[in-house]
């Protein structure tokens, strides 16, 4: 039987609710400090053998930083982290370490910020979701958050990001993008656009449940990636592309977010091409001066359009017979079929190891990324996964591609990490700085002293949480490149 109030005690009973509502409120904003850390950390007990450090007040003494702005490395360093962000840093003989805080010695350790790559996508060619490997990969190698530029499994992707956000499942921070937008003669897995209304509602499709960017890939017509850019920027969403079709000039007057991969994507210096087509010879990679006037030009045009570029060189690295070897620890990480497929690939590559084609066009393509950052173009990177290179590794191994290309080391981690957060508009990570909040990575090393430091990720904090590295490697074992 339904229970009736007279009328004069219902507006009583609603100022009662309210006024609960108002109490249970301030109740939780007047919450001590170390109630609110608890609803950051990993929400099931199993992740929990994972974490390294969950105290709410850490001091980090006389550490080595690499603070991720550019600026020169740092030594003697303490850095204290309060309730999930950066709360000072400075000299340890300048900073008076506050009681209540944990004190951890890093002497002949290096901190940088988490890693954000820009082109980190959780699939490879022949599985389409490799998301949960794939994540744990990440954070274990310091990459604190990715954007996947570009989804073969956008539903699952989505999904695994939630689970992240929600700390029933321990991974970087994702920004979702869309599937793949092509073209006639593309990839029919990704999405060929019939017309503009069917970009249209592909995209609101998308944006409505999450993603906020989109990829275009080598077949896509010019009249359909400008249907692309002007959907995307009417929803504050971004677009990257994968050229062939367009040219990086055209694209650029479209008004394109980024562009992928460098030198070997640009078709602009295709001899042959026809407009509107992905096709003309390559011959370029070979004879294009890359300090010519008519790269600086086309990469001037990038800069002063405010056009990011990604680099992506541990991928393209893994086609030169000289130098495509999978070090221990990626070959831990394969499965047995993976591991066989690189096995059969590097007998082939084997073959050609007097070759060394393939090795001038890849320093080429490196120096083309460096000349982008060196006239202050935004440059950002991304492991784009694929063959041996493993997600989180390849990450890795983009910094010591840097250093060879000529950037400064913290050029090049300024390139991964504040770059990186710029492309993806995080004001709130990227850099060591005072409220910001605390991704960060401590190296067992100098990283100044030894570029091979980037692969020793001793511990891993995202939101002043720390995660022991080891101990999530561990579980990758044999894993990727596994059935979905």
């Amino acid at each position: 039987m339904p229970i009736t109030l007279p009328k004069w005690k219902l507006p009583v009973l609603v100022a009662l609710l309210v006024l609960c509502s108002v109490l249970v409120t301030s109740s939780f904003e007047s919450m001590d400090s170390r109630s609110k850390l608890e609803l950051t950390l990993p929400k099931l007990d199993s992740l929990h053998q994972y974490l390294a450090y969950d105290q709410p007040r850490l001091a980090f003494i006389n550490a080595t930083l690499i603070d991720g702005t550019g600026r020169p490395t740092r030594f003697q360093q303490t850095i204290l982290v309060e309730h999930g962000h950066f709360k000072a840093s400075g000299d340890s003989d300048s900073i008076q370490v506050p009681k209540g805080f944990l004190q951890v010695d890093l002497e002949g350790k290096t901190i940088i910020p988490g890693i954000v790559g820009a082109h980190n996508h959780l699939h490879m060619p022949g599985f389409a979701f490799i998301g949960d490997v794939a994540s744990t990969l990440h954070l274990a190698c310091g990459v604190t958050t990715i954007q996947t530029c570009g989804a073969a499994s956008p539903l699952k992707e989505l999904a695994l990001a939630k689970r992240i956000a929600q700390g029933i499942q321990l991974g970087p921070d994702i920004i979702n993008s869309g599937p793949y937008f092509t073209g006639p003669g593309g990839s029919t897995a990704m999405v060929i656009p019939r017309n503009a209304g069917h970009i249209e509602d592909t995209m609101k499709h998308w944006i409505d449940k999450g993603a906020r960017w989109f990829k275009v890939y080598r077949h896509t017509r010019p009249e359909d990636l400008q249907t692309i850019i002007e959907t995307a920027h009417k929803y504050d969403c971004k677009v990257s592309g994968h050229f062939c079709s367009v040219t990086f000039e055209e694209a650029i007057g479209m008004g394109i977010d980024g562009i992928e991969h460098g030198l070997k994507s640009a078709s602009d210096f295709r001899t042959d091409k026809k407009p509107g087509l992905c096709g003309g010879a390559r011959t370029y990679m070979d004879e294009l001066a890359i300090d010519g006037p008519e790269v600086r030009r086309l990469q001037q045009m990038m800069i002063d359009s405010a056009v990011f570029l990604t680099s992506t060189l541990s991928i393209t690295e893994t086609r030169v017979p000289q130098r495509s070897f999978a070090d221990e620890r990626t070959r831990k990480a394969m499965s047995p079929y993976l591991l066989q497929e690189y096995t059969n690939r590097r007998l082939r590559l084997d073959e050609d190891l007097k070759k060394f084609k393939e090795e001038k066009r890849f320093q080429r393509v490196m120096a083309f990324d460096a000349q982008f950052f060196e006239m202050g173009g935004l440059l950002a990177s991304g492991v784009d996964p694929g063959r041996h290179n493993l997600p989180g590794f390849g990450d890795q191994r983009n910094y010591e591609i840097f250093l060879e290309a000529g950037l400064k080391t913290e050029e090049a981690i300024q390139v991964m990490t504040s770059n990186g957060a710029r492309v993806l508009g995080l004001d709130h990570i990227g850099t060591i700085e005072i409220g910001k909040r605390a991704d960060f990575v401590i190296l067992d090393g100098i990283l100044s002293d030894d570029a091979c430091v980037i692969k020793r990720a001793e511990t891993v904090f995202k939101a002043g949480i720390g995660y022991d590295s080891a101990r999530l490697l561990e579980t990758t074992d044999g894993k990727v490149g596994l059935a979905d």
